[in-house]
């Protein structure tokens, strides 16, 4: 099934099962958050809804639809492509990290932008880019956790992008601290939906469909999810290895990246940037300016868009 927000004035916006066509809505009564802190009490309910809401509906307006979570608990984004990771050592001049675990840190959970929304940067020269990944919604998931008991706490999946502010982030990386600037709150798809509706692109854990991106209406990439070096449930057990998850929490699989980059591009312009040193010994691409455009569309096989569209444009923070 395909869960969505509208917006109505409250933080957490009101929930609705949508159609498999986009085109149609059921109220469902409460707000994503209280459902998935519920999700045993509340999935049956839902599933009626979504078999409803084939046949009948209300139409829907998705200039109105927030976030599928305009909120949430805890916003944990892994690194879990290993391109992506070699790629980025690159592009800023970094050692390689000694690790065979997953990569992760914690990032702005109090709000998620919209997929139509604006998104307002003080300064172009920050090094605008944007990141485009996957997601996993979870229930409560216990401390301590394995991977396979992980993956039946994974409830629904998204599409995100993850932005970044490039100058920013060198940085704060080298402090030894988190993230602060340099990551500020990411977008989300209109849909999150439950791993069956995605059939054959739900594989060992990934999120298997390539992710359509284009910048300024030029097509810009279109990596598969499905080289993931770490599953999702082994993300998600990464997390949860001495402490709890809230219901609600969201785990990111880092920027979607490709061996084969040079044939299907990439899911931010760092890679890009990082493509070129490699060949001629310095970046040519410049991030982006206020102004520009991006649109997200990961792709079934057959066609569909099952998390929807992110098209979001940069604009100039408005003054307080």
């Amino acid at each position: 099934m395909r869960l969505a927000t509208l917006r109505d004035g409250s933080p957490d916006g009101a929930l609705v099962v949508v159609s498999g066509d986009g085109e149609r809505m059921l109220p469902a009564g409460s707000n994503l958050l209280g459902a998935i802190e519920w999700w045993d009490e509340w999935a049956p309910r839902l599933a009626e809804l979504a078999a409803e809401v084939e046949r009948s509906g209300e139409p829907l307006d998705q200039t109105r639809l927030a976030a599928p979570l305009p909120r949430s608990w805890q916003w944990l984004d892994g690194s879990a492509f290993e391109t992506h990771g070699r790629l980025m050592q690159v592009a800023f001049g970094l050692d390689p990290v000694p690790t065979d675990r997953p990569l992760m840190y914690q990032g702005v959970s109090d709000r998620f932008y919209g997929p139509f929304d604006d998104i307002p940067f003080p300064d172009s020269s920050l090094g605008i880019d944007f990141e485009g990944e996957y997601g996993v919604i979870v229930d409560r998931v216990p401390m301590g956790v394995s991977p396979d008991e992980a993956a039946r706490h994974i409830r629904l999946l998204v599409q995100i992008n993850d932005w970044s502010l490039r100058t920013l982030a060198p940085i704060e990386m080298r402090t030894g601290f988190g993230w602060i600037q340099a990551k500020p709150p990411c977008s989300v798809a209109p849909f999150a939906v439950t791993p069956d509706e995605l059939g054959e692109g739900w594989a060992d854990g990934r999120v298997a469909l390539p992710l359509e991106i284009e910048w300024n209406g030029c097509r810009f990439g279109a990596a598969n999810g499905a080289e993931m070096l770490f599953s999702f449930p082994q993300l998600v057990a990464h997390a949860a290895r001495t402490r709890e998850l809230v219901a609600g929490t969201i785990i990111g699989s880092g920027t979607v990246s490709n061996a084969a980059y040079a044939e299907v591009g990439s899911s931010c312009i760092s890679e890009v940037r990082a493509a070129e040193i490699i060949a001629a010994g310095a970046p040519q691409t410049p991030f982006m300016a206020h102004g520009d455009r991006v649109r997200m569309e990961a792709r079934a096989s057959d066609g569909r868009s099952p998390f929807g569209v992110i098209q979001q444009r940069v604009v100039v923070t408005a003054a307080s």
